[in-house]
């Protein structure tokens, strides 16, 4: 089953497949907020690690959203390392720097300073260098990239009883929006592919992921689309969610995921921004761009964020009705500009 993806398998860096193979006590660490790529493809390290004889520790310094409930061995990822633990390798998942890994890193330096580190990311934002990095902009998801790497370890993507294959679709289905963003390509449908042979129940995945919402999380939906805005003559929309929202609604913050996608969906916008009141003076800012169009990364990028050319977000210490001021000019400026 995992035949037909050995024309990819030269994209796996052979410093990361030896580093990986050979290691005996890995930790594997998440961005904070956690979605189910970064998720899926850290519980798919420690399936790795596990399968060729080592242990390995998935930490998130956020709690896992229950959304992600369905993940196999979703239970294992703890919020803090061990710090009496001796791994012998990090592995950063997902994170497009290593300031995504967030407050856990600032809590344990050591246990993060210690071990040989490799970074395995698929965000164009990325500007890791160093020789066991593995940064590959045009996968769609990082589970994409770990599935490739399974295959050059030697484990069977139906490794589990399929649950390898969950967590690795999982991934690949969130970052796609269930195949339906530009970045699926030839590879990533064959890599899902290979992973629904595996075991991976891929309908399941798609309805648990994107079609299963909580009402408490609809009517939140409701509440932030209900003001919804526009700029630029209808060239931009855009939303807030303040923390009244979360208290009116009874919803917590992970609820807001899907309102961006939502909003994406204009018919006239060639930008969409998601503005999130996470504190008093800190706002959370996810975009949203057409084809063709503005560079997302370049948005988030004025604002010290990062991501994709048509999805990227940033994080800016201004209260929100300060920061959708910013970003708005700056979402107009680059729409002046034309294409970038």
């Amino acid at each position: 089953m995992s035949g037909s993806l050995e024309s990819y398998l030269d994209a796996v860096p052979t410093s990361v497949v030896e580093q990986v193979g050979r290691a005996r006590r890995v930790l594997a660490v998440c961005h904070e907020n956690p979605d189910a790529d970064t998720l899926g493809a850290a519980l798919a390290i420690r399936h790795l690690v596990r399968a060729r004889g080592g242990t390995a520790d998935v930490v998130c310094g956020d709690p896992v959203p229950s959304l992600y409930d369905f993940l196999p061995d979703v239970g294992a990822v703890r919020m803090d390392p061990d710090p009496a633990a001796h791994h012998d390798l990090l592995v950063v998942l997902d994170c497009g720097s290593l300031e995504r890994i967030g407050a856990v890193r600032e809590r344990h330096p050591a246990v993060f300073a210690q071990p040989p580190r490799i970074v395995i990311d698929h965000h164009a934002s990325n500007d890791a260098r160093s020789p066991t990095d593995w940064v590959e902009p045009a996968a769609a998801a990082t589970c994409e990239m770990v599935s490739l790497l399974a295959v050059r370890l030697g484990v069977p993507l139906s490794s589990g009883g399929g649950s390898l294959a969950t967590l690795l679709t999982a991934g690949i289905v969130m970052d796609t929006a269930t195949f339906a963003h530009p970045n699926a390509t030839p590879r990533t449908l064959a890599v899902t592919a290979a992973l629904v042979a595996a075991g991976a129940p891929l309908s399941d995945i798609s309805r648990r992921l994107y079609r299963t919402k909580p009402d408490v999380q609809l009517r939140l939906f409701g509440r932030v689309l209900a003001g919804l805005e526009s700029a630029a003559g209808g060239r931009i929309v855009h939303a807030t969610l303040k923390l009244a929202d979360l208290a009116a609604t009874g919803a917590a913050a992970s609820h807001s995921e899907g309102i961006i996608d939502l909003l994406a969906q204009s018919e006239t916008a060639d930008v969409a921004i998601l503005l999130k009141e996470v504190a008093p003076a800190e706002t959370r800012v996810s975009v949203r761009t057409r084809a063709g169009g503005v560079d997302a990364t370049v948005l988030a990028n004025r604002f010290g964020g990062g991501g994709h050319a048509r999805a990227a977000g940033a994080t800016i210490d201004a209260p929100v009705g300060e920061a959708r001021a910013s970003v708005l000019a700056e979402a107009e400026r680059l729409l002046d500009a034309g294409p970038g």
